[in-house]
């Protein structure tokens, strides 16, 4: 058979079954996972108009594992954002490289395993990716055939969401991913069921198997003997819940480096008061299985794979601080107030069981709420901008600093009489929200069962209130800077655009740069009489003030010089640059627009070729002659060149980063994006500039800043 058919064989079987919803993709999902032997599965969907991939459908790993990102944001640092917001497949070979391309989730899961994400798309929609895992033992590159599968997968996964969209059925995330059961070959009869039973009890020392969840599905004798406990309360139990001294972050760190890699991993545990046990856990698809065994005498404190525990003091809250790391990693990298609003309830709510969240800010004497979920709009706005003489929870939390927690309603309003229960949760975390000793706000956690809160889980909670309030302070600093660099970029560039008889004008200018990270790109249009207008485009080497600066000083050159011919513009900005030295180079090109007689002049110092649209519907990219950039050589010439410009002609000129693509020839993207052009539906300037923008940042991710100038030539009567 060959590759193509064997591909149409595995492309038939992908039919689903009858049915509507998430079922229609599970039968897709568990043959590509056994097609490439993948260990965990994972399906994330794109619902329409939305910017976040949300987790639907997953096999081979527990919730609780991947909880943080059951949620990731299309720009975030993450294989499965990277591969749908580039449409191609990323492939992670090692931990090593996870720690080197997406140290964020590396150091949330430093175990060995390789990844694979890949996108779902049908045409120029977007509908979500898939992320596939194996064990570390998996070769450094994929397989041809592993290759193929993938693409089986996303092209009628793909189909499948067009289709049930365009029936006006759309296949949406729930509110929790479907978890798939894990695929069993074989099923064994009663009596092979008991005979394995009995083959275990035979065993010496003693063993138990974990379900995928991490619960104990079985226990020989001899094992619940070991670890001191009866087989009853061990089945269907956390070994944590019933075996408090197995609550440390070793036998955590041991379960999920099992589950995620598939490899064995062991520890050794000091069962109180003074007996070790030796535990060696073997994974599969199904769950793992552990072995174990006495072990004679203390271990090592410099061997890799053992740990003392500690004794059974108080629990560790192991799980708790797994996401404890995870959510300081994740805002880490938030930048900007909305920012930080947007990932807090996100990464919060599903690993620590919360139903509501609320976050709130001291605004001129009064509590401001600043983000919200769980909670209704209409709720949130009985509470925004009350008094800070206000005699409620939230407003003592952030004037004392110390975090109140109500277990029930009848708590809560025995601390504050007054209350009345209006958003029928059972239970209620106040946080301050403290920075350097001030507190700067504070936040509510809410629970729709009562909830005890114990020391532990307080210290925890408080914690997280920590990390938010110092993400919210590091992002109040970065939106200041940000608007006042913004504010100083917007002050170099023309407000508006002068009105000029015969010509339709737009201009479009996107930053991508962060906090007072500004660039240098510039346009201009400069109205010299009734019937001669000058247009200008350009770009200052480096992003920052200095840069910023130099881009003011260019646009003033060009203003005094503007009516000689363009070779002459630019000469004269050239010696003026070279003579003030500011170590900074300058691309430009300058157009002379007669409209009286229907043509242009123009020149160019290095700066991108603009695009021509004839009135017959045809694109020209303008070959002119080439010019050095501004600032280097004070004797540089700079050649025009003339063109007819009739009613109905178009020029779009730009910077660079309209058309620059990582991995991609510049002179193909100009290309590409004349073509555009060329089949562009806008009538007017204003909605040519907004489509060629709209073009290019959804073709690839940008990573310069955009300006964009539409001259639109109409008929005039001169």
């Amino acid at each position: 058979m060959s590759s193509r058919e064997g591909e149409n064989v595995r492309e038939a079987a992908f039919t689903p079954a009858a049915g509507s919803g998430l079922e229609l993709l599970e039968p897709a999902l568990v043959r590509v996972v056994q097609e490439t032997g993948a260990s965990v599965g994972v399906v994330y969907l794109l619902p329409p108009g939305e910017t976040v991939l949300r987790m639907a459908l997953l096999t081979g790993v527990p919730p609780q594992i991947v909880a943080p990102w059951a949620e990731v944001r299309l720009e975030a640092p993450i294989p499965v954002a990277d591969a749908v917001r580039e449409r191609r497949v990323v492939w992670v070979g090692s931990s090593e490289e996870m720690a080197r391309r997406y140290p964020r989730p590396a150091l949330v899961l430093p175990y060995h395993f390789a990844a694979a994400a890949a996108p779902v798309t049908t045409r120029d929609t977007d509908r979500g990716g898939l992320v596939l895992l194996w064990p570390g033992s998996h070769p450094s590159e994929l397989s041809q055939d592993e290759r193929d599968a993938i693409g089986v997968f996303c092209r009628h996964t793909g189909l499948l969401l067009q289709r049930a969209a365009d029936s006006g059925r759309p296949v949406l995330p729930g509110a929790e991913p479907r978890v798939l059961s894990p695929h069993r070959s074989y099923a064994p009869c009663p009596g092979e069921a008991m005979a394995a039973v009995d083959f275990a009890e035979r065993l010496p020392g003693g063993c138990c198997a974990l379900d995928l969840e991490g619960r104990i599905s079985f226990v020989t004798t001899a094992a619940a003997e070991l670890v001191g406990a009866d087989i009853p309360d061990l089945l269907g139990a956390l070994p944590s819940q019933v075996l408090p001294w197995l609550d440390d972050p070793v036998f955590e760190d041991c379960y999920r480096s099992a589950v995620v890699s598939r490899q064995t991993t062991s520890f050794t545990a000091r069962r109180p008061p003074d007996r070790w046990l030796s535990f060696q856990l073997h994974p599969d698809a199904s769950g793992i299985s552990v072995r174990i065994t006495p072990a004679p005498t203390a271990p090592a404190e410099d061997t890799p794979d053992t740990q003392l525990a500690a004794s059974p003091v108080t629990p560790s809250r192991a799980r708790e601080l797994y996401h404890l790391l995870h959510l300081a990693a994740v805002l880490t990298e938030a930048v900007g107030v909305q920012d930080v609003v947007d990932r807090v309830p996100r990464q919060i709510m599903p690993a620590f069981g919360v139903q509501a969240l609320a976050l709130m800010t001291a605004e001129e004497g009064r509590l401001q709420i600043i983000g919200y979920r769980g909670y209704t709009a209409e709720l949130m706005d009985r509470f925004d901008f009350a008094p800070l003489t206000s005699h409620t929870p939230a407003v003592r939390v952030l004037a004392t600093g110390v975090p109140a927690f109500f277990a029930t309603f009848a708590d809560l309003k025995r601390a504050y009489p007054p209350a009345v229960l209006q958003d029928g949760m059972a239970a209620w975390a106040f946080l301050p929200l403290t920075v350097s000793g001030r507190t700067v706000g504070s936040m509510v956690l809410a629970y729709e069962r009562p909830r005890p809160f114990s020391t532990e889980e307080r210290a925890i909670l408080t914690s997280i209130a920590g990390l938010v309030a110092q993400a919210l302070e590091r992002a109040r600093l970065y939106d200041a800077q940000y608007q006042l660099a913004h504010s100083l970029q917007a002050a170099l560039l023309p407000h508006d655009l002068p009105p000029i008889p015969g010509l339709d004008l737009a201009a479009r200018y996107l930053p991508t740069t962060h906090g007072v990270n500004i660039g240098g790109d510039f346009y201009d249009l400069i109205r010299l009489d009734d019937a001669n207008a000058a247009a200008a485009i350009g770009d200052v080497q480096g992003h920052n003030v200095n840069a910023a600066a130099l881009m003011g000083q260019v646009r003033t050159a060009v203003h005094a010089t503007a009516g000689a011919s363009p070779g002459d513009v630019l000469a004269r900005t050239n010696r003026l640059l070279t003579d003030l030295d500011p170590g900074l180079f300058t691309s430009c090109l300058y157009i002379h627009l007669d409209l009286a007689h229907h043509r242009a002049r123009l020149a160019t110092a290095g700066h991108p070729p603009p695009l021509l649209l004839h009135p017959d519907g045809h694109t020209e990219v303008l070959d002119l002659p080439p010019g050095l950039v501004l600032g280097i050589d004070p004797t540089a010439d700079y050649e025009s060149t003339e063109i007819p410009l009739p009613p109905g002609t178009v020029l779009a000129l730009y910077t660079d980063g309209l058309v620059e693509t990582p991995g991609v020839d510049i002179e193909d993207a100009i290309a590409d994006l004349a073509e555009h052009l060329a089949r562009a539906p806008g009538e007017t300037a204003q909605t040519l500039a907004d489509d060629l923008v709209h073009y290019a940042t959804q073709c690839a991710p940008r990573n310069d800043d955009i300006a964009l100038l539409v001259i639109n030539v109409q008929q005039t009567g001169g």
